[in-house]
């Protein structure tokens, strides 16, 4: 028994030995590695623990307070801008002042297509005229021109109080494809004329005078009485204002220039839904820019853009105090909705409303190689002395990566002078003629250099 003990206590000395070897070596380990680890990630975690607060952490002081002192934010560029007649714009940049020194602000306008664009405006026939067209993939704002005869100082592009009319028919189309999955020849039946709208039209009969149509032609021909029981007997209230929100109705949105929300207000009453969901009245409000917006988030599969019209600011020292941020994609509607409405509007432009102001566009050796859809809408205001002409549209390539939409709202008097539709097709040319000539060019001088 006592052996036994005494070899217990001296494999006991043994293993306490080895343990006090482990100790010193893990002490020597930690001061030599793990100390020094320790420190800098106490250093990291207290300039915030990512690369940009190292990035900083790294400056010079001086460089340090500059930054932070001087960069501006949304709020800031908005005030800045507050004053500043951006649209009609002729130059790709301006001075401007913030905090009492020079600042150069640089704008993402295309200014030979502001250019051009000026000069076509049919001024003597139009009481309003606003044309915003839009990189879609950027949400850059490549010409934002108008004319308000009322009123010259203001902007008719960023205007809100324009009536929607059908293009929220839209809305309405995305709402109803992506509630009940319809494809572009589902079919619907109506009653009585196009574009009358009467409560008898809402009704679901079907006698000698019934008509059927696909919901593709119903767009393109914008035929009131289908959307309206679409609105009135499908959707309702409920869906109706989540799909207008969800497209950016009564919402303010994000943008470098500030411009009041679009407007849409629903009730209940199946006949004023019928209204809404057709653009069958006054009520519904739009802008320009909102216009484009909706346009893009069809040709970006469903995904909602900011817009952005400044590039960059910077102070007379060249330091950059602004730089417009990297477009934030939201999905508004599913991929596959959008590519059905994308598919309607290419419909307008073929066979519908747009039809003879893209006469021969499959001909063009600039249209041609160009997918070009598009919505329009027409409503008289209420004195009946101006009738609102609208073009919502995109224009991509077939081969190519970019793409771009726009809108355009005329308000014609007396007469009738260059229609919405009209405008577009000259601006989705110039644009991407001078695209393909700046390609050429390019590759021309590439080659001469390879050479």
């Amino acid at each position: 028994m006592l052996q036994s003990n005494r070899h217990s206590f001296g494999m006991y000395q043994e293993w306490y030995g080895r343990r006090a070897v482990k100790r010193v070596f893990v002490k020597r380990i930690f001061y030599l590695f793990g100390f020094p680890m320790f420190l800098v990630l106490a250093l990291y975690k207290g300039t915030g623990g990512d690369p940009f607060h190292d990035r900083l952490a790294r400056q010079p002081i001086a460089s340090l307070r500059a930054e932070s002192k001087y960069e501006l934010s949304k709020t800031e560029i908005q005030q800045l801008l507050a004053d500043r007649r951006i649209f009609n714009f002729e130059k790709d940049g301006f001075e401007a002042t913030y905090r009492g020194k020079p600042v150069w602000v640089d704008t993402s306008l295309d200014i030979s297509l502001q250019r051009y664009l000026k000069k076509k405006l049919k001024r003597s026939t139009s009481r309003y005229i606003g044309i915003v067209i839009m990189d879609a993939a950027t949400g850059k704002i490549l010409s934002m021109v108008g004319y308000d005869k009322t009123d010259p100082s203001n902007n008719p592009c960023i205007d809100h109080r324009f009536p929607a009319a059908s293009i929220f028919k839209i809305v309405t189309a995305a709402a109803v494809i992506e509630t009940y999955g319809l494809a572009p020849n589902a079919e619907f039946t109506y009653n009585g004329r196009k574009y009358t709208l009467y409560k008898s039209q809402l009704k679901e009969r079907r006698n000698r005078y019934t008509r059927k149509i696909t919901l593709r032609d119903s767009f393109a021909q914008s035929v009131n009485p289908v959307f309206g029981k679409i609105g009135a007997n499908r959707l309702g209230k409920i869906k109706l204002e989540k799909y207008a929100e969800t497209f950016g109705f009564n919402r303010i949105i994000d943008f470098e220039i500030p411009f009041s929300p679009s407007s849409v207000t629903l009730s209940d009453e199946p006949y004023q839904l019928a209204e809404i969901a057709s653009g069958f009245n006054r009520k519904t409000t739009l802008s320009a820019l909102h216009g484009a917006l909706l346009a893009a988030i069809i040709v970006n599969d469903g995904r909602f853009i900011s817009p952005t019209i400044i590039e960059k600011v910077t102070d007379e020292d060249g330091r950059i105090l602004y730089h417009s941020k990297h477009p934030e994609l939201k999905e508004a509607i599913s991929s596959e909705a959008s590519q059905v409405v994308g598919t309607l509007m290419q419909a307008t432009i073929r066979s519908g409303t747009s039809r003879k102001a893209f006469r021969g566009y499959r001909k063009d050796r600039v249209l041609s190689r160009l997918i070009i859809g598009g919505k329009t809408g027409s409503i008289y205001n209420k004195t009946r002395d101006a009738r609102f002409d609208w073009f919502v549209g995109f224009a991509k390539e077939k081969r190519g990566p970019k793409k771009m939409t726009i809108a355009v709202v005329v308000a014609h008097e007396k007469y009738i002078g260059i229609r919405a539709s009209q405008y577009a097709r000259m601006a989705i040319r110039h644009y991407f003629k001078n695209l393909y000539s700046k390609r050429t060019v390019q590759l021309n001088s590439e080659g001469k250099s390879s050479g």
